[in-house]
C-alpha cells in the first residue's frame, strides 16, 4: 500500500479516520487550526478532542465556478457533527438539489486527492450521504 499523508493536520488517518479539534479548556470552544488563545474567551490552554464522524448538513452551496484545475460543480457544506460545525465538501453524491438537502445525514469519508512522484498519496476528507 502506498504511503498516505493527510492534507490537513486535523485529519487522522488509519483504520477509523476522524477529525481532531483543539478545544478550549476554559469555555469548550473548538477550533481546527492552531490557536495561541481562544477567540471566544481568551484562555490559552487547549486539549485535543475527537469529532463525531457522522452529522447533518446545516448549510450548503453548489459551486459552479472555481479556480483553474478545480473540477466543478461540487457541493461545499457546513456539517454539524455532534455540536461541532465542520466545513467540508460533500462527496459521492450528485452535486444538485435533487440529491443534496438540509438535514441530510452524512458521514466522514476520505479520498485520494493527489499522488507525488514517489507514490505518496495526499488524503483529503469530505462527507458522504448515509444510507440510500
Amino acid at each position: 500500500m502506498a504511503e498516505q499523508i493527510p492534507l490537513v493536520d486535523y485529519l487522522v488517518l488509519g483504520d477509523e479516520p476522524h477529525l481532531v479539534a483543539n478545544q478550549c479548556t476554559g469555555c469548550g470552544a473548538r477550533f481546527f487550526d492552531r490557536r495561541n488563545a481562544c477567540a471566544s474567551c481568551g484562555k490559552t490552554e487547549f486539549t485535543k478532542v475527537g469529532i463525531d464522524t457522522t452529522g447533518e448538513v446545516r448549510a450548503f452551496t453548489i459551486v459552479s465556478f472555481a479556480a483553474p484545475g478545480v473540477p466543478v460543480p461540487y457541493v461545499a457544506a457546513m456539517v454539524d457533527c455532534g455540536g461541532t460545525s465542520v466545513r467540508g465538501n460533500l462527496i459521492n453524491v450528485a452535486p444538485d438539489p435533487e440529491h443534496v438537502s438540509l438535514g441530510m445525514k452524512v458521514r466522514l469519508a476520505t479520498e485520494v486527492i493527489g499522488t507525488d512522484e514517489q507514490g505518496t498519496e495526499a488524503i483529503g476528507f469530505g462527507f458522504e450521504p448515509v444510507g440510500g
